[in-house]
């Protein structure tokens, strides 16, 4: 499972992250290429994590 997270959900991606998973996730940053072409999962505004399984 990945999402894909700006700041303002960044909180929000963690919860739903371990709810679905059941285990702690990884959150990385996302590169400046990365970022010109990812949006948020929950909104519009672009990406700047990504909350993945280990």
């Amino acid at each position: 499972m990945k999402t894909y997270s700006c700041e303002t959900h960044i909180d929000h991606a963690l919860d739903m992250h371990v709810a679905e998973m059941e285990q702690f996730p990884m959150m990385d940053f996302l590169s400046e290429e990365e970022k010109l072409s990812t949006t948020c999962s929950y909104c519009e505004q672009s990406a700047t994590y990504v909350v993945s399984s280990k």
